[in-house]
C-alpha cells in the first residue's frame, strides 16, 4: 500500500498507509473503533467469542502439545531488526512480481478449509476480499464452497483476480486430474500441491471434542461438486466404522444431507450424503506418493508446480531436480507434526537449495514485522492463514478485508521505518536483521 505508486507496478486498489491510519483516528473522534481488532492477540480472542467451540478448535488448534506452533512464533523473536536512517522512504513501493503476476503486496492467503464454521459465506466472502485487493488466494482443497463458486466471486469483483488452487493428492487418480482440469478452467495460476498433510495429524482440541468437520459434510465442496468423484459415490465401501445410533447421531446425518449439494431431502433418502463422507474419508489423501509422482502431475497440467510443506534443505533440492515451479516452507501451523522445526528457521536453508525458485514462507506470519523478517532472510513472499479467517469469523468479507489492509499498512510502515524504500531494499541486507540471544527458544 504505496502513498505513491508507480505506473504499471501493480494492480487492485490501494490505500497509503498513512491513509489507512488516519480513517482509523479519524473514525475514533466519532467514538467508532475497528471492526476487527489491530492487535493479533485481542483478534483470536474476540474471534474465539464469536465461534463456536468446535470451529475455534478446528481453526486454532495445534498438534500435539501445541510445539510447533510456539516454535513458529519463537522463531520470529529471534530475529531483530536494525533500522537505518537518513534513506529516502518518501516514496514506498510494496509489490512483487510472482509468476508472471505483478502484486500489490508480498503475500498470499493461504488455504484454510471448512471455513463455513467461521463464516455463513465461507470461502465466497474471502474470494472478495482478496479480489478487491489483487491478493492471490489459495483455494482450499477442503473448501465449503466450490472453486468455480470462488472464482467467479472474485470475478465480479475484478476480473481475473490471482488465484491459485492447494491440491491433496486423492488416493484417485481420476479425481487428482479432475481437480487440476476444474483448477485450470477456473483461472487458477498455480498448483500448490500439499506434502505434510497426506495424513491427518494428532490434533489434540479436536479429538477432546470427538469433533471432525468433514464427518458433517463440511469442508467436501471440492468433492461433492466433483463429476468423477460424484460418480465414484455408486461404488462407495460401507464397511467403516459406525457410530452409536442417538438423536446426536441423526441430527448430524441430516447435517450431512444438508451439505450436500441439491435437495437435502433426496441427499437423505438416496444415501448420497453419507456415501459422499464415506467416500471422502476412503480417498482423501495418498500416503505413498514420492517424488517420482510428480513427473505424472507435470504431464497433466500447465500451470507451475509449486510444492508447500518442505522443511529440509535436502528436500528443497530434490525439488529442483524434478522441476518444480516454487517452494511453500511451511509446518502446516503447527497442525500436523507436534515438535517440527520453525518454519521460519528453516527459510534460510530452503533459499540457499533452491536460489532460482520462489519461495514462500507459511506458518506463524501475525504482523507486519513478521513479513519484513521473513523477505530479510530470503523469502519472496509470505503465506497469510488463522488471521484472516479470525477476520472472517467476526465480520465476515469485511473482516477478512481489514485484516489484510491492516496487515499491509503495518508493514509498510515497517519497511519505511527499517530505512527501506522497496523489497529489493530488504533483500539487500545493509537493513539486516540481528539474533537476540536472549530471546526464549
Amino acid at each position: 500500500m504505496s502513498t505513491d505508486t508507480p505506473p504499471g507496478k501493480s494492480e487492485g486498489p490501494r490505500a497509503g498507509t498513512m491513509a489507512r491510519q488516519q480513517a482509523i483516528y479519524t473514525a475514533g473522534m466519532s467514538g467508532h473503533k475497528p471492526t476487527v481488532p489491530i492487535d493479533y492477540s485481542a483478534l483470536e480472542a474476540a474471534a474465539e467469542e464469536a465461534m463456536s467451540r468446535e470451529a475455534f478448535a478446528y481453526i486454532a488448534g495445534g498438534a500435539g502439545r501445541e510445539s510447533t506452533m510456539s516454535a513458529n512464533r519463537r522463531a520470529f523473536e529471534r530475529w531483530r531488526i536494525v533500522p537505518r536512517m537518513l534513506r529516502d522512504v518518501d516514496s514506498r513501493d510494496t509489490s512483487i512480481e510472482l509468476f508472471g503476476r505483478r502484486l500489490n503486496q508480498p503475500f498470499v492467503l493461504c488455504p484454510i478449509g471448512v471455513l463455513e464454521m467461521a463464516h455463513d459465506e465461507a470461502d465466497i466472502a474471502v474470494a472478495r476480499a482478496a479480489a478487491a485487493r489483487g491478493v492471490p488466494m489459495l483455494f482450499s482443497n477442503q473448501a465449503s464452497r466450490p472453486m468455480e463458486d470462488c472464482a467467479a466471486a472474485m470475478d465480479t469483483v475484478t476480473p481475473g483476480a490471482p488465484r491459485w488452487f492447494q491440491l491433496y493428492w486423492s488416493k484417485s487418480d481420476a479425481l487428482v486430474e479432475s481437480l487440476v482440469a476444474r483448477a485450470e478452467a477456473c483461472g487458477c495460476e498455480a498448483l500448490v500441491v500439499t506434502l505434510d498433510t497426506t495424513l491427518l495429524g494428532w490434533r489434540s482440541r479436536d479429538l477432546d471434542m470427538a469433533h471432525l468437520p468433514f464427518l458433517l459434510g463440511q469442508g467436501i465442496a471440492q468433492y461433492t461438486s466433483d463429476p468423477v468423484f460424484r460418480k465414484s459415490l455408486a461404488g462407495a465401501s460401507d464397511n467403516g466404522p459406525r457410530p452409536k445410533i442417538t438423536t446426536r447421531t441423526l441430527r448430524n446425518v441430516l447435517a450431512a444431507a444438508r451439505h450436500f449439494p441439491g435437495s437435502s431431502l433426496r441427499a437423505l433418502t438416496s444415501g448420497e450424503a453419507l456415501a459422499a463422507v464415506r467416500q471422502f474419508i476412503a480417498t482423501y489423501s495418498r500416503p505413498n506418493i514420492t517424488w517420482a509422482d510428480l513427473a505424472w502431475l507435470r504431464e497433466r497440467t500447465r500451470l507451475p508446480i509449486v510444492l508447500k510443506g518442505v522443511l529440509d534443505g535436502a528436500d528443497a533440492k530434490l525439488a529442483v531436480e524434478h522441476g518444480v515451479d516454487g517452494l511453500i516452507v511451511s509446518n502446516h501451523g503447527g497442525r500436523q507434526v507436534d515438535g517440527a522445526r520453525a518454519s521460519l528457521d528453516a527459510l534460510p536453508e530452503i533459499v540457499a537449495a533452491a536460489p532460482d525458485l520462489p519461495v514462500i514462507l507459511d506458518s506463524g506470519i501475525r504482523g507486519g514485522a513478521d513479513v519484513f523478517k521473513a523477505l530479510a532472510l530470503g523469502a519472496t513472499a509470505v503465506g497469510l492463514g488463522r488471521p484472516y479467517a479470525y477476520g472472517l469469523a467476526l465480520a465476515g468479507e469485511t473482516g477478512v478485508g481489514e485484516v489484510l489492509d491492516n496487515l499491509a499498512a503495518d508493514f509498510e510502515l515497517t519497511m519505511a521505518l527499517a530505512g527501506c524504500a522497496d523489497i529489493a531494499a530488504i533483500r539487500a541486507g545493509d537493513t539486516r536483521l540481528v539474533r537476540d540471544e536472549t530471546a526464549p527458544g
